[in-house]
């Protein structure tokens, strides 16, 4: 739960979402529910001249499961923030 509720804080700012098929999509965060599913909108993909056929797509759902890496908007991470989320997390509550 704790991603969850830290991407929801994001919701509204810009993210890259890199899949495992090496497809790199940025967007607007739209959603996020607890499988981490996603929604973006206003998207480009990173490379287009390898993914031509992804021009004129302007919003995706990214199933959880396919997801490698998330990049965040540098000035959106609250370092302390998570680290006591972590903390509260291992303790069990």
């Amino acid at each position: 739960m704790l991603f969850y509720s830290y991407f929801k804080t994001l919701v509204g700012k810009e993210v890259t979402v890199e899949l495992k098929n090496n497809l790199a999509i940025t967007g607007t965060l739209h959603s996020v529910d607890q499988y981490l599913n996603i929604k973006l909108n206003n998207i480009r993909v990173v490379d287009e001249r390898k993914y031509p056929h992804m021009l004129s797509v302007r919003a995706c759902f990214v199933r959880g499961s396919v997801v490698r890496y998330v990049q965040l908007p540098p000035g959106s991470v609250d370092v302390e923030l998570l680290h006591d989320a972590t903390r509260r997390e291992a303790r069990g509550g």
